[in-house]
């Protein structure tokens, strides 16, 4: 029987579009200042909508990525995706123009998007029935197909590995960054670029999540208070977009070329209810059961987190799911462990949302800070989670939950760490 050697999976490399900042160290910042993303809608006219404002990543100029021909044949998902990526391969010592054949063939591409080119198909749909299909392009269909968003970022980067999109709606990003830790893990590739990229704001969609009645609406004349994650007066989620991008790494591999280390994925697991396709099953046992395995996946137990980035997405379904499921996780010791949402600092980019807390935490575990809850002015009744309101906390804290939890049922954990942590820790061992 042959023997699989296990490698740690490490982070040389983090880019960041986001609706608070553009840019790595801008977002770091940005999330230790307690800066809100949450704008006024002003791109499209709001008036058969509810809900006005969205986390929207603007002062970006897209041509700069792309040729603007391009641009017209793309969703607005691909370009965000490409800035990110672009960042985060330049951080790891892999500028992909100067990348020989042999690296361009390691590096895979797995990217997690909820709604893909969603918006962009919504944008042809309304030049079909407005009698404007002489705009229509001959590559609309690969446009509005999720998986040739992966592509995008391969052909635009030039590189030849695996290039896969993962769509599981909010745990898409985290599930991508799972997966390209278990192909690295096992030995199947040195190196993926992994992450979440998602803009799904468009006139349409937001409607739709209107007439569900699940996105914020009272608070459209101080956008900045809007997202409210366990919040008494709370009254639902703001669509967002971004992109947060991550070279992961085989930690030999990323020493051996002298890569900058960032941080460590350490734990995976998904389930799925297998319940409904909005609402989660009442006895709440799978989204235990995913921490509990992604925690045994990393060999560590509840208490030996420092931090829980939370899904948080301001629902009161969601949020008070998601408060029960810590409880039982970590028991009598539940209100001694911090705990946030990023939500509250940039909204729900959808599919990418996994990777935008990820991002939060690996760089406030590097700068010794825990991100905040913003406008959490008075909590649920009953809750009693230490969810760091208003203001990021300084800590020693050296590991991290990742909590997903989203339509259809499904739910991810990961569990990572700062840089060293398993060296300092002395479980730095081989299996």
């Amino acid at each position: 029987m042959r023997t699989i050697r296990l490698r740690r999976v490490v982070v040389t490399g983090i880019g960041v579009v986001s609706p608070n900042a553009i840019g790595k160290v801008a977002y770091g910042e940005a999330n230790r200042h307690g800066r809100s993303g949450i704008k006024s809608i002003l791109e499209f006219d709001t008036a058969h909508l509810k809900s006005k404002v969205a986390g929207l990543v603007r002062g970006l100029d897209l041509s700069e990525v792309m040729e603007k021909r391009h641009l017209r044949a793309v969703s607005r998902t691909a370009p965000l995706a490409i800035i990110a990526a672009r960042e985060a391969l330049c951080e790891a010592g892999l500028d992909p123009a100067n990348l020989d054949l042999p690296t361009r063939r390691d590096i895979g591409v797995i990217l997690g998007t909820g709604g893909g080119g969603i918006a962009h198909v919504e944008e042809l749909y309304e030049d079909y029935f407005s009698g404007k299909m002489a705009r229509a392009s001959a590559l609309a269909v690969p446009a509005g197909t999720p998986g040739n968003i992966a592509s995008e970022l391969s052909i635009s980067l030039g590189l030849r590995g695996p290039s896969h999109v993962i769509s599981t709606g909010c745990t898409s990003s985290s599930d991508a960054v799972g997966y390209a830790f278990r192909r690295i893990r096992y030995g199947e590739s040195p190196l993926v670029l992994a992450g979440g990229s998602d803009a799904p704001i468009a006139p349409g969609i937001m409607k739709g999540f209107d007439l569900m009645g699940i996105t914020s609406h009272k608070w459209n004349a101080e956008p900045e208070r809007a997202s409210r994650p366990f919040a008494k007066d709370r009254d639902g989620f703001v669509l967002s977009e971004g992109s947060w991008m991550f070279v992961l790494e085989d930690y030999e591999h990323a020493q051996n070329r002298g890569a900058p280390i960032l941080g460590e994925v350490l734990g995976y697991a998904s389930t799925c209810d297998a319940w409904h396709r909005v609402s989660m099953s009442p006895d709440l046992e799978e989204p235990v059961r995913a921490i509990q395995l992604a925690l045994s996946d990393a060999g560590l137990r509840p208490e030996d987190m420092g931090y829980v980035n939370l899904h948080g997405t301001a629902t009161p379904l969601n949020d008070r799911v998601e408060i029960t499921v810590m409880q039982r996780v970590f028991g009598d010791k539940v209100a001694k462990v911090p705990m946030s949402s990023t939500k509250s600092l940039i909204g729900h980019p959808q599919g990418a949302c996994g990777a935008a807390g990820m991002a939060a935490t690996w760089l406030g575990l590097a700068q010794g800070f825990l991100p905040p809850t913003l406008n959490l002015d008075e909590t649920d009744p009953g809750c009693e989670l230490d969810l760091i309101p208003h203001q990021a906390r300084v800590t020693p804290a050296e590991t991290a939950l990742c909590n997903c939890m989203g339509f259809g049922s499904k739910n991810s954990a990961l569990v990572i760490s700062k840089a060293g942590f398993l060296n300092r820790a002395g479980l730095a061992g081989e299996s």
